[in-house]
């Protein structure tokens, strides 16, 4: 028999902890970058804008084979509440992906070169030119903000969990802090 899983294992919340940080850097990078014109080289905060953007595309698929291989802790919520997270959990997790994809495919149209990690370059998407690509930019800038409400959503539901419920589903993602014992979060 299989034993059910109590907390998230250290690879999952060291890779969604690491998620955050890049992702708190990217929006930071993002508002002091200069406007990206026709004429705007791919330098400076736009060069890493281009990276970040693809770090955190490359962390999420590892996230996503991680989670996929380990699977997840078991969960004492309520069925609305499970069902609302797993939409909640597969939306985020959506908006990780659409995101850099549109950015990158953005990028390809303005013949800027895409590296992950900042070293390692990867193919265009689009043509340089390309009206599509260039409209994706749009696209990617629009969704950038729902990812931003989403997050915070996430955020302001962990602390719910945390501080309303007080359901211990916080400490299942907490880096260093190991799990309290079962009923002591009331």
């Amino acid at each position: 028999m299989k034993q059910a899983i109590t907390r998230y294992d250290a690879a999952s919340r060291y890779l969604h902890w690491l998620t955050a940080a890049l992702l708190a850097a990217q929006f930071g990078v993002a508002w002091t970058m200069p406007d990206i014109t026709r004429q705007t080289p791919a330098i400076g905060l736009v060069a890493w804008h281009l990276s970040l953007g693809a770090t955190i595309l490359g962390l999420t698929a590892m996230r996503l084979l991680w989670t996929r291989y380990r699977g997840t802790p078991a969960s004492g919520q309520k069925s609305l509440l499970r069902a609302f997270a797993a939409i909640a959990h597969k939306g985020l997790y959506a908006l990780l992906v659409v995101v850099p994809v549109l950015g990158w495919i953005n990028a390809s149209a303005r013949g800027y070169g895409v590296k992950f990690l900042g070293a390692f370059p990867l193919p265009a998407l689009s043509a340089p030119g390309s009206s599509f690509g260039h409209a994706m930019g749009d696209v990617h800038s629009l969704l950038a903000y729902v990812l931003l409400g989403a997050v915070a959503l996430h955020i302001c539901a962990a602390l719910y969990h945390h501080w309303v419920l007080r359901d211990g589903t916080l400490h299942k993602m907490l880096p260093l802090q190991s799990q309290p014992e079962p009923n002591t979060y009331r």
